[in-house]
């Protein structure tokens, strides 16, 4: 039975016995509770206040931007310093004018430079997607081809070195080699390092670089660090404290209304099996898309996160097989009249899942694109489909091949449907062209979701398998190669490298998308990355998450 060929099945084809007894994973509930309701009635006086002020440092920012255009070693510092510190985003216009021209003398000015000026300048330009040449580490080899020893005291520009090797595409083994050299230079370096400035920055990069971060999430941490050094300029250290506060009080006013929505829904109490992850799926959208004009985008993805969700624990979880045949029949109709056909429990999601698309189908056509709320709902199909098939394998016991399990999995990992969706609320950019583009599965779009099936896989598979739940990508690749799990999962990893440097390659121009909509894409993968590295955060939210939730949508920077 192939539910990708037909959902249109009967109770009759099922030969597999209805499970009498439900299965339940224990999720602990919510750890925010109403907390997010109070920021609603929040007074906008302070924000008023901030904004002339905000204005005027900006102005300041933008000046000095345009005041360090001869000058190609303090622009890039600058640069650097602005995006880091989470303000990038209101002077993308001048960033790209001031990188253009870097990049038009790139090769004659980095044969001057020193380690550091290269790589801070070299990722600076990948990261905008100039297509620029690793061959200019060439001038840190020795005789031997291999990265000088001597640089390892140079602990800023090791750093730097660093930071630039997340950059990477296939084929650039001097960055292959200096990932491995820095990472290992810099941790022996670190006992050494107690009366230096850089040490606090070091140990952050080894457990988070720059390139797989989240502008939000990073930004406090940032304006931390360039406060202690001495150089900081005044005007671009307080903008970016103000323009972080008044941001966050942006977000938690969005949050304040998501969080009513999702309480009127009353899935904690009428679905107790599945997560409650509200507070969680908009911390995962703020690293989608934080800025100002994605109010839309953020309301609509988190809604459409949240319900994945809880989609995802019914057909895991509580769904029977014949009550998930009919289920993903009914969301395939996708008609209120299906309602009919389904148990009380999956009535009450179904309603919720309509009234949602019913929403943004709203909201499209007041921008003339109800074509995108189609391409929307598709990707909501198919991974209905893909769960269905997932839970299938999982009643009648069967253990697929590595290949067989990717080719349905990378669809569950939601990455597929929350790339397309996510274009939804990107306004004029997201043309129908875009949307055939991203929905016919490119290659940045299957490595987001190499990285979000196997990272999940790889922090949770242990739990799972404690639970008895159908294999994952691990216990498929140790059945089908004979090797150990440890084996299995150094091989894993070396496919998340590669879906990296897939990535950074489909960002670099000439790019087959608008880079706005090709960013959507890899800050998806950004947040795996910060949310699975360790563990399952996103399940077990009240570990490392609940800090980064409380850094970035509770905690405000403090101003002096």
């Amino acid at each position: 039975m192939d539910i990708n060929s037909s959902t249109t099945l009967s109770l009759t084809q099922i030969s597999v016995p209805e499970v009498t007894r439900r299965r339940c994973a224990n999720y602990h509930p919510t750890i925010w509770g109403d907390h997010f309701l109070a920021y609603g009635s929040t007074v906008m006086e302070m924000e008023l206040e901030m904004v002339q002020q905000v204005e005027q440092l900006k102005e300041r920012v933008r000046e000095m931007i345009t005041a360090t255009a001869d000058k190609p070693s303090q622009k890039l510092n600058l640069i650097d310093a602005i995006q880091r510190l989470g303000v990038g985003y209101h002077f993308e216009t001048e960033i790209e004018t001031a990188l253009q021209g870097i990049y038009e003398t790139y090769l004659e000015m980095a044969s001057d430079e020193d380690l550091y000026s290269v790589a801070l300048s070299f990722r600076l330009l990948r990261q905008q997607g100039y297509p620029v040449s690793c061959d200019v580490f060439n001038k840190f080899k020795d005789s031997n081809g291999k990265i000088q020893e001597s640089v390892t005291g140079d602990i800023r520009g090791m750093l730097s070195l660093y930071e630039a090797t997340h950059l990477r595409v296939h084929g650039e083994d001097i960055l292959d080699e200096a990932l491995t050299f820095t990472t290992t230079h810099l941790n022996s370096a670190l006992p050494n390092l107690s009366k230096n400035p850089l040490a606090a920055q070091v140990v952050h990069a080894l457990n988070q670089p720059i390139h797989k971060g989240l502008t939000r999430l990073e930004a406090p941490c940032h304006i931390s660090f360039y406060e202690q050094d001495d150089s900081h300029n005044k005007s671009l250290l307080n903008f970016a404290k103000f323009d972080f506060n008044r941001l966050q009080k942006l977000h938690q006013r969005e949050l304040s209304e998501i969080t009513r929505w999702w309480k009127d829904l009353d899935f904690a109490n009428k679905l107790p099996f599945a997560r409650d992850r509200v507070v969680e799926c908009y911390f995962w959208i703020v690293g989608v898309c934080f800025e100002p004009q994605y109010y839309f985008a953020r309301r609509m993805l988190t809604k459409v996160i949240a319900l994945a969700t809880v989609l995802d624990d019914i057909y895991d979880l509580y769904g029977t097989l014949e009550e998930l045949v009919l289920f993903t029949d009914a969301i395939e109709r996708w008609e209120t009249r299906a309602l009919d056909q389904l148990p009380d429990y999956m009535k009450l999601f179904y309603q919720a899942l309509l009234d949602v698309y019913n929403m943004i189908d709203d909201e499209m056509a007041k921008e003339g694109k109800a074509y995108a709320v189609d391409y929307a709902k598709s990707a909501m199909k198919n991974l209905a489909k893909a769960y269905f098939n997932e839970a299938k394998w999982f009643h009648e016991g069967y253990a697929p091949s590595i290949q067989e399990y990717m080719s349905v999995a990378l669809v569950s990992s939601g990455y597929k449907m929350l790339a397309i969706t996510s274009f939804v609320g990107m306004g004029e950019l997201a043309t129908k062209e875009a949307f055939e583009w991203v929905s016919s599965d490119p290659l940045i779009v299957q490595a987001a979701s190499v990285i979000a099936r196997l990272m999940d896989d790889m922090v949770s598979h242990k739990v799972e398998q404690q639970r008895g739940d159908a294999p994952s990508a691990v216990e498929c690749y140790v059945k089908q190669h004979g090797v150990t799990e440890d084996q299995a999962l150094v091989e894993l990893q070396k496919l998340v490298t590669n879906a990296w440097k897939d990535m950074n390659a489909a960002c670099l121009h000439p790019v087959q998308a608008p880079m706005p909509l090709l960013l959507r894409v890899l800050n998806l993968a950004r947040v795996i990355y910060v949310l699975y590295k360790d563990e399952d955060n996103y399940t077990n939210s009240g570990t490392k998450l609940k800090g980064f939730i409380t850094s970035v949508l509770i905690d405000a920077v403090p101003i002096n």
